[in-house]
């Protein structure tokens, strides 16, 4: 499965219009055209920031997927009020894996982006520390397909959600709170 981790910086206090435009519109919106709209989040560490995650089987059904939401009529009735809450969007990591939604009730969630210096030595890591509900994802390298969303190149992460022994290796914390629809 192909995962995009978008992590959104937003105009102060424009967090909570987005979330609403965002689960009114374009959770439906997306699914219509085949995206798997996964955990939305706002981080608990800052106030201007908004992160979700969406999943497609592949590349080709992103593409397809992409251009069918991109050039359909709900984002181009909603696309003005939703970028006039953000400063950036082009914070995306795009990775392959299981795609992560967290359970209901949950209050917050860790997710961790760790840089290993390794891949064998983080596989002896990983073996040792997650366990399949960690939802480990790994850096998806295959050349982004839909140019007009960027998405952060020449970088080998792994990005997994839940606590864990913290990795040797550069790593960030995000401290999430779910949104629920």
């Amino acid at each position: 499965m192909i995962v995009e981790l978008r992590q959104y910086t937003l105009h102060p206090g424009a967090r909570e219009t987005l979330i609403e435009l965002f689960e009114r519109e374009f959770v439906t919106g997306q699914q219509a055209v085949g995206i798997t709209v996964g955990g939305r989040f706002r981080d608990l560490d800052d106030p201007n920031r908004f992160v979700w995650l969406r999943a497609f089987p592949d590349m080709a059904e992103r593409r397809r997927s992409l251009e069918a939401f991109y050039g359909g009529p709900i984002w181009r009735e909603h696309r003005d009020a939703a970028n006039a809450t953000m400063v950036d969007s082009d914070d995306v990591l795009l990775l392959c894996g299981p795609g992560f939604s967290p359970a209901p009730g949950t209050h917050e969630v860790l997710a961790t982006i760790c840089r290993p210096a390794d891949a064998a030595a983080f596989d002896a890591y990983a073996a040792c520390h997650l366990g399949p509900d960690h939802a480990l994802q790994r850096t998806e390298h295959a050349e982004n397909d839909f140019p007009q969303l960027p998405v952060r190149a020449g970088e080998d992460v792994r990005v997994w959600f839940g606590p864990a022994e913290p990795p040797p290796w550069s790593h960030q914390h995000l401290r999430l709170e779910p949104v629920t629809g």
